[in-house]
Formats: structure tokens, C-alpha cells, sequence
């Protein structure tokens, strides 16, 4: 074969080869994806069954819709979820709420000319996020327990109560404690983002402002702000179609007896009422309904992003 002709042949070869090195890149992420998010999706078939502990599936009742139309029909599951329902709502709009805290954060610590004051700031409020949420359960039975607890001897020393009070086991105001402690613990790990959001911001602009007559004020609220509210979006977009998503460790060590009716979501419910009540049939009904709601607000908030910034999510 001619040689000219035989290296074209070659090259020919290794380009239709090329075509597929992206698909070849991705393949194990793909896998890695359709083995933990997709294949998982066959437990899903318990919901149309009446699953007893202890047998195979195929040997329990098929019931097909049973135990979704249960939840409509049966007036204690009824008041059962929408009070759960009413708990997830809650504490999501209070973290959507407080989404804007780590924006603020980022723009406050970035203003700061101090490194070592900065560095010391940025590592005291990210440790936090990588603490468990039992130890945080630890820390928070340390200062507001009844007998040793930090917060009510200074409350009684100070004259503020006759007595000792058990925050923990209180219901009241559950919805802004668990928001309180979930921004305390991811405040700083949440600003990351935007601290590199800020930090790759033309420093021309500051430059031109600067001569302009711009304070440190004016800086931060006519360029720091505008140049983050890009990521702010992306973020909070993808938020609200996590809105169903409470997670279950907070929620579950916090939990008693005097303020589950208040601090149950939607996760930890699904874990109670299947794991713990062994009803798995209905536990995987009711979490797939949570997951059909999420990917409607998914979709909803992909459309938003249209209108609003005339760009989508997914």
C-alpha cells in the first residue's frame, strides 16, 4: 500500500476513534451514577407490595396503588402528612431565607485587609461544616441543658429566669433553632463559593471606581455584589428544587418525645415510619412522592431562570 495512503488510513482511524473520547471520559461517572442514583430506584417496587420484614417480595400481597391512596383517603395519614408537609415547607422557606447570609459573609471577609485576621475567620467558621451533627447535638446539650448547661446559669445568674428551662426538649420556635444551627454550622463552608466568585472579579473595575470617587461601601454594592449575584442565583434556583430535601441527621438528634410533632420533616418521617414502625410499603410511598414534587420544582425553577435571566439550570 502506498505510505501516504496507509498514514491517511491510520489517521482516519484514530480521528473516528476521537469522536467517542469524551462518552469514553464520562463512562465511569455514568456508571459510577446509574449504580448509586438509578439502580437504587428499584426499591421502589415496595411500594406496590405489602412488604412484611423477613419475607422475599414476591411472596407479599400486591397491592398496586394501596398505599398512595392511602394518604389521601385515611384521615389519620392525612393530618399525619400534612403536618409533616407543614414542617419541611417551613424549615425550607427559613433556609432559603438565610441563603443570602453566606453573601453577605463572603463580601464582609473579603473586605477584610487583615490576612491573618481573614485566614483566622475563613478556618474558625468553615470547621464547622465538617463536625458531625452529633457532636453539634454535644456542644448545643452543653450549653442548654437543664442541670450544667452554660446558657441557664448565666440566664439565672443574671436574673433573667427563676429557673432552669429545657430549650432542647422545647417546641417552641423549633423551626428558627434548626435554621440557627444549620447556618451556624455551614456558613462559612457556603461562603467558599463566593469568596471565588468575588476574587474573580476584573480588578479594573475597582480601579475605575476608585478613581471615580467610589468608597469602600459604593465598591462593594455597585461591583462585590452585582459580581456574586450571578452564583447567588444558580444556587438558590438549585435550592428550590432541593426544597424537599431537609436531610435526616440534624433533624434526628435533635428529636423527642415533647417536640417531634414540630421538628418531624419529611426525611425523618420516611425514616420513622418505615425503619422504625416497619411499614416500608408506605415509607417508600410517601418518599416517592417527595421525589416527584422535587423534580417538579426542579422544573420550575429551571423555567424561572429562563424568564428571569434568560438562562436555564439544566
Amino acid at each position: 500500500m502506498n505510505p501516504a495512503l496507509e498514514s491517511k488510513t491510520v489517521r482516519k482511524k484514530f480521528t473516528i476513534s476521537t469522536k467517542y473520547r469524551l462518552l469514553l471520559y464520562a463512562s465511569p461517572f455514568l456508571i459510577l451514577v446509574f449504580i448509586f442514583s438509578y439502580f437504587p430506584l428499584y426499591g421502589w417496587t415496595y411500594a406496590f407490595f405489602n412488604y412484611r420484614v423477613g419475607f422475599p417480595l414476591l411472596d407479599t400481597e400486591f397491592v398496586g396503588f394501596k398505599w398512595f391512596t392511602s394518604i389521601i383517603n385515611n384521615e389519620f395519614q392525612v393530618k399525619e402528612v400534612t403536618r409533616v408537609l407543614r414542617n419541611t415547607f417551613g424549615i425550607s422557606t427559613l433556609g432559603l431565607l438565610t441563603s443570602i447570609l453566606p453573601v453577605i459573609f463572603a463580601v464582609l471577609l473579603v473586605e477584610i485587609k487583615t490576612n491573618w485576621y481573614k485566614r483566622i475567620v475563613q478556618t474558625l467558621t468553615t470547621l464547622p461544616n465538617f463536625i458531625s451533627w452529633v457532636l453539634v447535638y454535644a456542644i448545643a446539650f452543653m450549653l442548654f441543658s437543664v442541670d450544667n448547661g452554660i446558657v441557664n446559669k448565666l440566664m439565672i445568674q443574671l436574673g433573667f429566669q427563676d429557673k432552669a428551662i429545657n430549650y432542647l426538649a422545647s417546641p417552641d420556635f423549633i423551626w428558627i433553632k434548626m435554621t440557627i444551627w444549620n447556618v451556624w454550622k455551614t456558613l462559612g463552608w457556603s461562603a467558599i463559593l463566593y469568596i471565588a466568585a468575588i476574587t474573580s472579579i476584573d480588578q479594573e473595575l475597582y480601579d475605575a471606581a476608585k478613581v471615580d470617587g467610589a468608597g469602600r461601601f459604593r465598591l462593594m454594592w455597585h461591583i462585590t455584589l452585582p459580581g456574586v449575584m450571578s452564583t447567588f442565583f444558580v444556587l438558590l434556583l438549585l435550592s428550590i428544587a432541593n426544597f424537599m430535601n431537609n436531610g435526616l441527621e440534624q433533624y434526628f438528634v435533635f428529636q423527642n418525645s415533647l417536640n417531634k410533632d414540630s421538628i418531624e420533616v419529611l426525611d425523618l418521617y420516611v425514616y420513622n415510619t418505615g425503619l422504625v414502625g416497619y411499614n416500608f410499603s408506605f415509607a417508600t410511598a410517601v418518599s416517592m412522592l417527595k421525589s416527584f414534587v422535587s423534580i417538579f420544582l426542579l422544573f420550575v425553577a429551571n423555567q424561572l431562570s429562563k424568564w428571569v435571566r434568560g438562562e436555564s439550570v439544566i
